[in-house]
């Protein structure tokens, strides 16, 4: 069941190896171009998108918008809007393609803009303080969104509470999220008027008396908001906010009017799952959205729903498919959905036929996103784990068109490593997927220590695509062969697979791990098993916390990075209860030996491996006592340890100067124990 060495995307290009070839660093990573939100004309000619170029100096990252005139042979992208004081981003095209609308940020506000695709001035377009719009189809109104107080009656609502001192009350949880403490602000939506490129007034509130946030908090985006045809009703996503909200995957589908002369009508009531990912048909009489059936289950399988919006009728389109729908774009003929979803390792683009449900693989190798109809086919973005993104075009037939070349410049110079996707069986003989990254230039005889990488989530994958953070190649550059295995919890193998981790956090996915590792040393000679570090965040970093006494004589070293090391304390101080209570089948006070039976922190004292910490002080969901009780654990044992904490950093590491920090930190630890 072994596939194919993997062609680096990159190099197929022509990106990549001369002469003079090096390998990849972190410092090579944090000075690439990343390509965000995009849009395509409605005749199909133009492609515009944002495009994150990274500051130095500010320490920080910042856009531009660009534009490809996709009926020219040959042609370039060009910057379409680049004022260095703002940051341009989220395009969109007005419905007759002449204008592109746009968000630009200027220190703690965001107004609204446009520009002529043509070209020209930037026109300001809203000056309220917003997050993100969508443009109505009938073109004469922008639906809005932006953090206001609950009950906001418009956008020039911008009080605060009144309060004597500094402190922060509360008398019901979900107190924080992600990185933020609740303020009583919420995202909310408000309609516009728009005449001329202007928009007047300070908006029509949709949301009613509902309390919650849309877009969705903290990934939220513009896919959870919709138009219908003729621009009269607007569709949105909300989780209702109460003392429950902390404990609720019960993401629902409102309907509102866009004049604000009736209350939201929730259509997806009958489902205590998730519902999200509203689309309406290019006809205006389908609404496509995607559904999970477990209350409770935050990876749950996505299935296609597709509304009637006359009858009210709903049938499931991709109940017989089972891989999990990540984003859904209708095809302009109105026959087909465009959409994402992990297969194997991969996350490529599927067209689902309307008729039948039948779902046909368009894209090959790679992770696919941001993904766009157009009157003879899609657009999208494509990236792997040996390049990062760049845009596509196709139309189900023949070989796909790479539009752009984004970091072709700064990639000259760089040989990437070679990748290897291969399986073997894993606990209870199932079959699992893993890859194997070689160092480039690596001699025929020598062999390479072993950067054992554990993914998060723990639903999540280790696939065939670039990362920011986490990134395969840049540990490849630094002479590991980076071991990555997708074990018993893993997406896009399958719903079986990846519930399979329930309850079950320290069983069959170490077990897998330790299969893993041995199949990919025996499978491959230039591996050196014997000379391995074992690294993780998140989850990853919990599986860290629980090797160090279950595997204790697997590695030289230990990377844990916002692990979880005790679960009672986690169970009572992470934000989203619904992920620890589901995970562990309940809350701590009722099945507490759940937690206790894969608690690192009950098997310290057989802890020997030396252990680097590293976590982020702004993780609310993982906190980082966490870490600072690894690391105490490992100090009080006499264990070799080292703690790195970053004070302006949540569960991720984005800062350019932290990131590359990072790293050094991680390859400057795994290099200390090279070799002993």
């Amino acid at each position: 069941m072994q596939k194919l060495p993997l062609l680096a995307i990159g190099l197929a290009a022509g990106i990549g190896a001369t002469a003079h070839a090096r390998p990849l660093t972190i410092e090579d990573v944090v000075s690439l171009s990343r390509i965000g939100a995009a849009d395509v004309s409605p005749d199909g000619r133009w492609l515009v998108w944002d495009q994150r170029g990274t500051d130095m100096a500010a320490n920080k990252g910042r856009t531009d918008l660009w534009r490809l005139d996709l009926s020219r042979k040959g042609a370039v992208p060009e910057k379409l809007a680049a004022d260095p004081a703002l940051n341009e981003a989220a395009p969109a095209f007005s419905p007759d393609g002449q204008w592109v609308f746009f968000t630009a940020a200027k220190g703690d506000k965001t107004a609204l803009w446009r520009v002529a695709v043509a070209g020209g001035a930037p026109e300001l377009v809203a000056d309220q303080d917003i997050s993100g719009f969508r443009i109505a189809p009938t073109g004469d109104k922008l639906l809005v969104w932006a953090d206001r107080p609950v009950g906001a009656k418009s956008l020039a609502d911008t009080r605060a509470a009144a309060k004597g001192g500094s402190a922060r009350t509360y008398d019901h949880y979900f107190i924080r999220h992600w990185d933020t403490w609740a303020d009583g602000q919420r995202s909310q939506i408000f309609v516009l008027p728009l005449s001329g490129g202007k928009t007047s007034g300070d908006g029509i509130p949709i949301v009613g008396a509902l309390v919650g946030d849309t877009p969705s908090k903290p990934f939220g985006d513009g896919s959870e908001v919709a138009w219908s045809k003729d621009g009269r009703t607007v569709y949105f996503t909300l989780r209702e906010a109460g003392k429950t909200e902390p404990l609720s995957t019960n993401l629902d589908i409102f309907a509102a009017p866009a004049d604000g002369s009736a209350a939201p009508v929730n259509l997806t009531d009958a489902n205590d799952g998730t519902d999200t990912l509203p689309v309406v048909s290019p006809d205006g009489k389908w609404l496509a959205y995607v559904a999970m059936k477990r209350p409770g289950y935050e990876a749950d399988r996505q299935v296609i729903q597709l509304r009637n919006l006359a009858t009210g009728e709903v049938r499931a389109l991709t109940e017989a498919w089972d891989r999990s729908v990540g984003s859904l774009t209708w095809s302009r003929d109105g026959k087909s959905l465009y959409v994402t979803a992990q297969d194997t390792g991969d996350d490529p683009v599927f067209a689902v036929s309307v008729a039948t449900g039948k779902p046909t693989r368009l894209t090959g190798d790679g992770s696919a996103g941001t993904l766009l109809a157009t009157p003879k086919g899609y657009i999208y973005a494509l990236n792997s784990i040996t390049a990062p993104s760049d845009f596509y075009s196709g139309t189900g037939k023949g070989k796909p068109v790479r539009l752009t070349a984004v970091n072709k410049d700064k990639l000259a110079g760089i040989e990437m490593p070679a990748v290897e996707h291969f399986s073997f069986k894993g606990a209870n003989g199932d079959t699992v997927w893993a890859y194997a990254v070689k160092p480039a230039g690596l001699a025929p005889a020598a062999k390479a220590p072993v950067a054992f990488l554990i993914h998060g989530g723990p639903q999540g994958s280790f696939g065939n695509g670039w990362s920011y953070r986490w990134n395969p190649a840049v540990f490849a550059g630094a002479g590991y062969g980076a071991v990555m295995v997708d074990f018993h919890g893993s997406t896009g193998y399958g719903q079986a697979f990846t519930d399979a981790i329930n309850q079950d956090w320290g069983g069959k996915p170490l077990e897998d791990l330790k299969l893993g590792l041995a199949a990919a040393t025996a499978k491959y000679s230039w591996l050196d098993g014997s000379n391995a570090c074992a690294a993780g965040g998140s989850y990853g970093g919990y599986m860290v916390n629980w090797i160090a006494s279950q595997w204790a004589d697997g590695f030289k070293c230990l990377v844990s990075h916002a692990g979880v090391f005790d679960a009672r304390a986690m169970a009572y101080e992470t934000e989203e209860l619904w992920f620890d209570e589901w995970e562990h089948g309940g809350p701590y006070h009722e099945v507490a030996s759940n937690y206790e039976k894969w608690n690192p922190v009950n098997h310290v004292t057989a802890w020997k491996t030396p252990i680097l910490v590293l976590h982020g002080e702004k993780d609310f969901r993982i906190p980082y006592t966490q870490g600072i009780g690894v690391f105490t654990a490992a100090q009080r044992r006499g264990v070799e340890s080292r703690l790195v904490m970053f004070p302006d950093e949540n569960h991720w590491i984005l800062k350019p100067k932290n990131s590359i920090q990072w790293y050094g930190e991680v390859l400057g630890w795994m290099g200390k124990y090279r070799g002993k």
